[in-house]
């Protein structure tokens, strides 16, 4: 890897790790958050439907304009605009009496910044490297999107300690200075011009046409992923708090150890895959899924602290498994001209899991863990069937000139 290569790579790196931020940091303050602006677990599990929901909708949208302009045209406006939210958030958390709808505001226009981030980032990777690095650099942005997730919740918890609105300012101190350093610094391999919809949308047929199966279920097998993972830490954070009496900075700790699991293998797979040549691709994402759906059901079962933590690690494990194989093959399933759109689609279902998992997993409150814990796990071992049968990873890295 070249220096200047790398140190482009190191830049775009920022961009997952103060994306996770959005959702991660806020995990371990919804308790404060719930107290202080008084609401119930399903209102305060909407602060991450807010942000993940807008997100969703605008990844599309942002791909195909990335696509038409370039990546990092679109990627460091919409960073300002996810600091901005933030602060929009802070401010309501300090000038209103009642501040749930502007606070669910910023959170909004965090979304809709967000939706224009990390699956470009990916996108600008794909288009940089070639299939034999590719690997190993998205394992780098995954790292760094699990790192985040790892310094969040400390982060977030630490930042409560001085008032429970403060991490809300955090995103503008973040994200704003990052948009403009990226876009002065980061320079795009690939020059684009606009394309016409009629040729766009063929080429994107095309695509679907002959690796529709196999590209809908990886997208299908990240969504899943990230759904139990940030549905299960949102539960476990209300756990801590209430059962284990683990508040503040000590509970940012417990929850940075399944998400540090989580980005280890995710790092630790890019190497690997780049040296195999993406071989294995496959087993990795559905050994993966074994842990994720094993994970849940463990954590439907014990009750106590350690078994508790165990069971959220393996889940983590689980995640961590299996987001580097997808990214391999979603980004590596096209040419360059399409890319940004196919990782946007990718990246709204990773956000729609994101943003459904936390209340989904907040009727806990009313059936039970046991009951809701094991029907969102039976998405995960959905996914699992579904790719024993129609994942083929050298039908969808094939044919790359589309």
């Amino acid at each position: 890897m070249k220096k200047s290569t790398g140190i482009q790579l190191v830049l775009l790196c920022l961009v997952p790790f103060i994306m996770v931020l959005g959702n991660s940091m806020l995990i371990p303050v919804l308790p404060a958050i719930k107290k202080a602006v008084g609401i119930n677990q399903f209102q305060v599990g909407l602060f991450i439907t807010a942000f993940s929901i807008p997100a969703g909708l605008v990844i599309p949208f942002a791909g195909v304009l990335s696509d038409q302009i370039g990546r990092k045209k679109v990627m460091a406006p919409a960073l300002i605009i996810y600091g901005v939210g933030g602060i929009v958030a802070g401010l309501s958390s300090v000038f209103l009496k009642d501040p749930y709808w502007g606070i669910l505001t910023g959170r909004i226009i965090q979304g809709v910044g967000a939706g224009g981030t990390y699956q470009l980032a990916m996108a600008i990777v794909g288009d940089t490297f070639s299939s034999e690095e590719r690997s190993k650099a998205l394992g780098l942005l995954e790292a760094s999107n699990g790192l985040g997730k790892v310094v969040s919740p400390i982060l977030g918890a630490s930042l409560a300690l001085i008032i429970w609105y403060f991490p809300f300012f955090a995103y503008g101190i973040l994200a704003i200075p990052a948009g403009i350093i990226l876009y002065i610094f980061v320079k795009e391999k690939t020059e684009f011009k606009k394309q016409s919809l009629e040729n766009y949308t063929n080429s994107l047929k095309a695509i679907f046409e002959k690796k529709a199966a196999g590209l809908l279920t990886s997208f299908f097998a990240g969504m899943a992923a990230l759904f139990s993972l940030f549905g299960i830490l949102s539960l476990y954070s209300d756990i801590l708090e209430t059962n284990f009496d683990a508040v503040g900075f000590k509970k940012g700790l417990i929850i940075s150890g399944p998400v540090l699991v989580m980005a280890s293998l995710s790092f630790a797979l890019g190497i690997l895959l780049e040296k195999r040549k993406n071989k294995g691709l496959k087993t990795f994402i559905l050994v993966g899924l074994i842990l994720i759906v094993s994970g849940h059901v463990m954590f439907a079962l014990v009750k106590e602290f350690w078994p508790l933590f165990l069971s959220v690690l393996i889940l983590g494990a689980g995640v961590g498994l299996i987001m580097t194989p997808v990214n391999a093959l979603v980004t590596g399933s096209c040419s360059v001209k399409r890319r940004g759109i196919i990782t946007c689609l990718y990246g709204s279902l990773r956000f729609f899991g994101v943003a459904v998992g936390p209340p989904v997993y907040a009727f806990s409150e009313r059936y039970g863990i046991l009951t809701v814990v094991l029907a969102a796990g039976s998405l995960s071992l959905i996914a699992l069937i579904i790719s024993v049968f129609l994942l083929v990873p050298g039908q969808i890295l094939s044919e790359q000139k589309n």
